[in-house]
């Protein structure tokens, strides 16, 4: 179950890198830095449902 978990947060990094990285290049992230606390949000709703899901 540990590799399940690892691989998750792994494949989550990699695309909130990606959307992070696209929205950079766009310049979205200074126009809307008002909704940042919704990613981080959604990430910590994931890390406990991922927490629920792999849990040994």
């Amino acid at each position: 179950m540990k590799i399940k978990k690892r691989t998750f947060d792994l494949i989550f990094i990699i695309v909130s890198t990606a959307i992070l990285i696209a929205l950079s290049e766009y310049g979205l992230l200074e126009k809307y830095m008002a909704f940042a606390l919704i990613p981080i949000l959604i990430a910590y709703q994931l890390g406990q449902y991922s927490e629920r899901k792999f849990k040994n």
